[in-house]
């Protein structure tokens, strides 16, 4: 079977759609820069053996790429202090490995 009459293209204009926001179309268009060619993103899709399966994967997959592009960021981290208890046990664990390091100096008593 001649698999490229059953190859599907999905483009979505991204740039000029009225269906996007435009607050939402700054960030779609920052995040999916590399992947559009003058402000259309172009999904292809040929793993199926049938055009219709084909046009399916393509409509499942142009959506998963904009609700991925379009997530709002996340949440910077608030940065902590680590905990006494767990400063204390690390200088301990620091301080037995040096120990077990100083036993291996090949000093003998004979």
């Amino acid at each position: 079977m001649n698999t490229t009459s059953s190859r599907v293209e999905l483009s979505f204009d991204v740039a000029r759609s009225p269906a996007v926001p435009d607050d939402l179309r700054t960030r779609l268009l920052a995040r999916l820069d590399r992947r559009l060619v003058d402000g259309v993103l172009t999904i292809v899709a040929s793993e199926h053996r049938e055009q219709l399966r084909n046009r399916e994967a393509a409509r499942a997959r142009l959506a998963a790429v904009l609700r991925e592009a379009s997530a709002p960021p996340p949440r910077k981290r608030r940065p902590t202090k680590p905990t006494r208890g767990s400063q204390e046990r690390r200088i301990a664990a620091k301080k037995r490995r040096g120990d077990v390091k100083r036993g291996r100096g090949g000093r003998y008593d004979e």
